[in-house]
């Protein structure tokens, strides 16, 4: 009888332990600072450190960053600012709904020191996922091969295709990593 009391009472412990609230389950988790672009973020850490992440698995088209982007009046300048903009107010507003918390997934660190991370809202929805699906962003394959979520992204950029969504919509459309290349 006690040993059966004992056993119950050890699941009922072990069951808690499992669902209970985990702080390792909170590690990753982050307050956004700072949107800075379509597919960049600052959040802050529980220490209260800054932290630079570049989403992982897509790239988002750019924003204008200098005064001289701003006001520049070339089509293609044009074109990837509107589509950049766009991406980043898409994030902006997922934030707003979902509350400022994010989960990140971190898969790597680029050379500018960004974590490359999949980011999560509070309910667990993938950014990347999001973005892509709505057209607002690309699988970008040099983050991929990390990523767990690839296949994930890859069908909502499938999914963004078929229906010309967002930037399969604009026949002008230059993807991002082409459009930096030719700014170098």
């Amino acid at each position: 009888m006690l040993g059966r009391l004992f056993l119950g009472l050890l699941t009922v412990f072990v069951a808690f332990g499992l669902f209970a609230c985990n702080p390792q389950s909170r590690a990753n988790q982050y307050s956004v600072e700072r949107v800075s672009d379509g597919d960049t973020l600052t959040v802050v850490d529980a220490t209260g450190t800054n932290v630079k992440v570049r989403f992982a698995c897509v790239d988002a088209p750019e924003i204008a960053h200098t005064k001289a982007e701003k006001l520049s009046k070339k089509a293609v300048d044009k074109d990837q600012f509107k589509w950049g903009n766009q991406a980043q107010m898409r994030v902006e507003q997922l934030l707003k709904q979902k509350g400022d918390r994010v989960t990140l997934t971190v898969t790597d660190t680029d050379r500018y020191g960004r974590k490359i991370s999949e980011v999560r809202l509070s309910d667990r929805t993938l950014i990347q996922e999001v973005l892509a699906r709505e057209g607002l962003a690309l699988v970008y394959r040099p983050y991929l091969k990390n990523c767990p979520s690839a296949t994930v992204v890859e069908q909502a950029e499938t999914e963004a295709k078929n229906r010309r969504l967002g930037i399969w919509s604009d026949p002008k459309f230059v993807e991002p990593w082409a459009y930096r290349s030719r700014k170098s």
